[in-house]
């Protein structure tokens, strides 16, 4: 088992199979994004050895990220390989996806293991979902979401609340999340990365999209917890739960259980701090897991209490240098 200085249980890991997204969501990543070069990220077969350790380990919960996970060549394998391990030592295999891809892959991943998924969409508008991600695929996503409902996936939609651009939608998308019972979680923007543009002005506090939603719906806080960051009310009028993750004015560290690891195999043992286990040289330079394990034992003993996000129009904006799809969204 992996216990962290603080007494944390790390039972979480997400993990990037790639940095490479068919959207360029504006506070998310630069138009122009320069992308790895493919020799640089895990194999397949690395990833799927690194998951088994952290399994052996004691980790229970897997979630694949990216990037776009499903724009991975061949990913559908690393799901059906780790899905092997449900019901013998892992507990739940999920994703989070933009949905592009999900019409097509929501059947296998279903058969693979997959029965939650967390799905990213930030407007209910056709157009303006154009000019969030930068592509015309709105009916594509749609399509993909209702294709992992049918087929019997628990839906969480993610959205990242926008100052000035989707603050009007937060009653539209309570209503329809609502209607087809997906539980949906609103998440202040992050500093992860250099995007050209001033974060301030995109952030908008979740204390203002609660109010938002109390204004037509009575809400309770529900001690629903799912291993994640986020913190849950209960929606009397459509029986749904609504999520908030507030990595800025309100840090999720407290209860901490996961650890991140890049496409390239670094372990992150916090999202807002840069210290890092490189893995992939201990991965390609032995075959022995034993010592695998020991540095990851040495790693965890260096996870930090809390990261040190800061979002303010009065001081001089600070982010963590490497973008959010890059380390794993």
């Amino acid at each position: 088992m992996l216990i962290d200085p603080f007494k944390r249980k790390i039972s979480y890991i997400r993990v990037s199979v790639t940095d490479r997204c068919d959207f360029r969501c504006t506070y998310c990543m630069p138009q122009k994004m320069k992308f790895l070069p493919r020799d640089n990220l895990l194999s397949l077969e690395e990833l799927e050895r690194l998951c088994n350790v952290f399994i052996e380990l004691g980790v229970k919960k897997i979630r694949i990220t990216g990037g776009e996970p499903l724009v991975r060549k061949n990913i559908m394998q690393l799901f059906k390989n780790i899905g092997k391990n449900l019901g013998n030592g892992l507990e739940e295999l999920t994703l989070t996806t933009n949905g592009s891809q999900l019409e097509q892959y929501a059947e296998e991943l279903f058969n693979a293991g997959v029965k939650k998924i967390n799905i990213s969409l930030d407007t209910l508008d056709k157009n303006k979902f154009k000019s969030i991600t930068m592509f015309d695929n709105f009916d594509k996503v749609i399509r993909g979401i209702y294709a992992a409902k049918k087929i019997g996936m628990k839906v969480k939609i993610n959205t990242v609340a926008l100052k000035d651009i989707n603050e009007n939608e937060i009653l539209n998308l309570v209503k329809w999340c609502g209607e087809n019972q997906f539980t949906l979680t609103f998440i202040e923007v992050m500093p992860m990365g250099e995007m050209g543009k001033k974060r301030i002005d995109q952030f908008m506090p979740l204390s203002k999209v609660r109010s938002l939603i109390e204004t037509n719906y009575k809400i309770v806080d529900d001690p629903l917890r799912t291993g994640g960051p986020a913190s849950y009310v209960h929606c009397n009028e459509t029986n749904q739960k609504i999520g908030f993750i507030t990595p800025l004015t309100q840090n999720f560290c407290e209860s901490c259980n996961r650890i991140r690891i890049t496409c390239t195999g670094q372990m992150y043992m916090c999202l807002g701090q840069e210290d890092k286990e490189d893995l992939i040289k201990l991965l390609r330079d032995s075959n022995s897991n034993d010592y695998l394990k020991e540095i990851i034992y040495k790693a965890i003993l260096r996870k930090p209490k809390g990261h040190d996000f800061v979002i303010d129009r009065n001081s001089k904006e600070q982010f963590i240098p490497r973008h959010m799809s890059t380390t794993g969204g």
